[in-house]
């Protein structure tokens, strides 16, 4: 190639997911800097799913603005120390190439040299031996490449990283002990051999590196960044414009391995280690609105050297309302707040440490991040299958008839057949104009559900529990033996007494199980089995 353009980002991107999750246990068993916590590899590779998501849904047409999705996706979902730099290498590529339709040589390395800046900005303290060692001899290399072509400038700079690479052990004891070269400095060449595999158009050599041969002693080395003192890693994202410079200075008092990075845009990603993790939390929540919030407990990390799944199954289901969230959790599931961010709903997936992992969502709209979920999910070897539900009084069906002893693939079918079993209304209040298959409705009108479907509007004020007999008896006009009833924020006083007493009289062999669910924007949500 002459050019990186949009199309040759999108091919990086899948070639680096690809090349990352090929190498990611390798990566994995030779990390022992700053902490030998086992998990550059998998917090690279899952940075870069994220990246690659982010590119994926965006409408880029030109080189900028693709490296900016891949940043910002980066930056979101970014995963331990070696995820923040990643996310800023990314950034800094953005940067170089903003406003351009494509890069050439010169770009390039003006996108390396800023990539370069940027990944050592966002480390407190940079340590030779590291992958900004690699990264900053990828940037020089390319700075003194004699040619101006695409070609040249890429692979003179991923030979100078893969080179750079092979010296790490020299420069950093703790890896020479190990025999190993740095982690996330092998995951920044993994990134410049796919660059440069995509625009040559051919493989290119990784240059040969110590065997990564890990001994007993590489696993309870000390740290040689940071204080040891520091059980926890924390961090967080932030939206808006906050102070940088001030929540570094306030973190700086609480632990150490600091930074606070942007995507130049209004997205940061804070990172610290330190003891008291509320105090970092607070830190954030004084310059912004604290979200994705993660903590890792290092001692936690070397037991990770056991096996990755610490139990066989797993169910999630995806649901809001308090009422509906401790009723799933009495029943053993795990429950998450539905959203339509991969990233976050892989969080939760791999959050569950389950072999096998079953998810409910309750929600049709969730179908499309679930099918990314699943495949990122298979790729790291975790088993993810999502039972179809489209409703909460889906999901509790479903759950009823889980049960752990049976074949994983035996207890799906069971739960999915349940499920579709399973038929579902719902009364909801309208917040906007609009023609249903029943007629007009209006703000404030009263629409009742069936299979998500309006089929009945009355004009508002209207009778919630008229309404809501009418609804229970045409989804009994099927038959069925059970009706259960989630109540939502919206229901008014005593609705559970009139269903009980209109089944007692018009339906007395239908059973009725009643639960304050508390769903926003609901007023009753109701299954039929």
């Amino acid at each position: 190639m002459q050019v990186l353009d949009a199309v040759a980002v999108r091919q990086w991107a899948d070639a680096c997911v690809r090349s990352l999750d090929a190498n990611r246990d390798e990566i994995d068993r030779i990390n022992v800097f700053p902490v030998p916590d086992g998990d550059t590899g998998t917090n690279l590779s899952q940075t870069m799913r994220s990246a690659q998501d982010s590119l994926l849904r965006a409408p880029a047409d030109s080189v900028g603005q693709a490296l900016a999705a891949l940043a910002r996706g980066a930056l979101a979902g970014a995963r331990g120390n070696s995820g923040v730099i990643l996310s800023q290498v990314l950034r800094g590529l953005a940067e170089a190439a903003q406003g351009a339709s494509t890069a050439g040589g010169q770009a390039m390395r003006n996108a390396l040299r800023r990539a370069d800046e940027l990944a050592t900005a966002a480390v407190s303290r940079p340590v030779p031996g590291t992958v900004l060692t690699v990264l900053h001899a990828a940037a020089e290399a390319a700075r003194d490449c004699p040619s101006d072509a695409l070609d040249d400038v890429v692979t003179a700079a991923a030979r100078a990283g893969a080179e750079a690479l092979a010296e790490t052990p020299r420069q950093l004891a703790v890896l020479a002990r190990a025999g190993v070269v740095d982690a996330g400095g092998r995951g920044l060449v993994v990134l410049l051999d796919s660059l440069a595999a995509v625009i040559t158009g051919r493989p290119v050599e990784p240059a040969a590196r110590p065997s990564p041969a890990r001994t007993a002693e590489a696993l309870t080395t000390a740290r040689e960044s940071g204080s040891a003192e520091y059980e926890y890693e924390v961090m967080y994202l932030l939206d808006g414009s906050p102070d940088a410079d001030a929540l570094k200075q306030r973190l700086a008092t609480l632990g150490d391995c600091v930074s606070v990075v942007g995507d130049g845009a209004d997205l940061w990603t804070v990172h610290v280690h330190c003891n008291d993790i509320g105090a970092a939390i607070e830190a954030g929540v004084e310059q912004g609105r604290p979200h994705r919030i993660t903590v890792a407990r290092f001692a936690d990390q070397f037991a990770a050297q056991a096996p990755r799944f610490v139990r066989d199954r797993a169910v999630i289901v995806l649901v809001e309302g308090a009422g509906a969230v401790e009723l799933f959790r009495s029943e053993g599931a795990v429950v998450a707040a539905p959203t339509a961010d991969p990233a976050d709903l892989l969080a939760v997936v791999v959050s569950t440490r389950a072999r096998h992992v079953t998810v409910l969502p309750g929600d049709p709209d969730l179908r499309a991040p679930l099918d990314v979920v699943v495949a990122q999910a298979a790729d790291a070897g975790q088993d993810v299958v999502v039972v179809p539900t489209s409703s909460p009084v889906q999901a509790l069906a479903a759950l009823a008839v889980h049960d752990a002893s049976r074949r994983p693939g035996d207890d799906v079918v069971a739960m999915a057949e349940a499920a579709a079993a399973t038929r579902r209304g719902e009364l909801r209040v309208s917040e906007r104009e609009a023609i249903t298959w029943v007629g007009r409705c209006r703000p404030g009108d009263l629409l009742g559900m069936l299979d998500g479907e309006v089929v009945a509007v009355e004009p508002g004020p209207a009778d919630v529990g008229a309404l809501a007999r009418r609804l229970v008896d045409r989804m009994l006009a099927g038959g069925g033996e059970l009706v259960t009833a989630l109540l939502g924020e919206d229901a008014p006083e005593g609705l559970a007494q009139v269903l009980e007493e209109h089944l007692r009289i018009a339906h007395p062999e239908v059973d009725l199980a009643a639960y304050q669910g508390g769903q926003p924007g609901a007023v009753l949500i109701v299954g039929v089995e």
